[in-house]
């Protein structure tokens, strides 16, 4: 069973970076999209962004599209979200998920296509 582990989280500044990855163990996710989501308290999950199994397409939500970027690195069985210019707003749990179905040609925005999940690593944006 494929297992999901995000790390690269932590407390950061207002305009600070980080880099978050998310890194599969016990199968490859060459052939399926893999999308971060973020959970605050009192918030709706968000769809933070998705790339394509090949990587050669992404989507990221309007709200981060001019911050935040998400790459991949099929041969590490790893996916990052890099995380540029934050803001207290960003703060939550940031949580990686592998889509349900391989080789989709379109990108998948909501979580009901994503079966596996890590457990996700906390982001805290504060001065």
């Amino acid at each position: 069973q494929v297992q999901l582990v995000e790390s690269g989280g932590g407390l950061v500044q207002p305009g600070g970076s980080l880099r978050l990855s998310c890194v599969a163990s016990g199968g490859s996710i060459n052939r399926y999209a893999v999308g971060w989501f973020r959970l605050a308290p009192g918030k709706e999950r968000e769809t933070v962004a998705v790339i394509k199994w090949n990587g050669d397409s992404t989507y990221v939500r309007d709200s981060v599209k001019d911050r935040f970027a998400i790459s991949r690195d099929n041969a590490k069985n790893t996916v990052y979200l890099q995380m540029d210019r934050v803001l207290p707003d960003d703060t939550a749990i940031y949580v990686c998920a592998i889509d349900g179905s391989p080789l989709r040609m379109t990108l998948a925005r909501t979580h009901h296509h994503y079966r596996y999940w890590g457990q996700g690593t906390q982001v805290t944006v504060s001065s």
